[in-house]
């Protein structure tokens, strides 16, 4: 059974940092892609950054473009993504998956994480 939990959210202060981890059990990190999701009260649940099962960032939103880093470490079965430069329109649920990659901003899911809140005051 696949289980993702996240942790690591909470309430920081605009320009500050976080960071999330999505501890994974019963998948193996080379045989799945992963991507970190956000959803805004309101608002669709959007890609952040995805990473894939080689062992390289596949896609990084627009938004937070050098600011967010999307990173794994296999030996801990852990994905992490690194915020910085924290702004209050990043405030959302933030979501871990696991899927395949059918394009860059497609993956196609195969279990969720419970979600952790992040929230930016500014």
């Amino acid at each position: 059974q696949v289980q993702l939990t996240e942790s690591g959210g909470g309430l920081v202060q605009s320009g500050g940092s976080l960071r999330l981890s999505c501890v994974a059990s019963g998948l193996s990190f080379s045989q799945y892609d992963m991507g970190w999701y956000r959803q805004a009260p309101g608002k669709q649940r959007e890609l952040v950054a995805s990473f894939t099962s080689g062992g390289s960032t596949n896609y990084v939103r627009e938004s937070v473009k050098g600011r967010f880093t999307i990173s794994r470490d296999g030996a801990e079965n852990t994905v992490y993504l690194q915020m910085n430069s924290l702004k209050p329109e990043d405030t959302a649920v933030y979501y871990c998956s696991a899927g395949r990659l059918q394009s860059t901003t497609n993956l196609v899911s195969i279990a969720w994480g419970q979600g952790t809140q992040v929230t930016v005051s500014s």
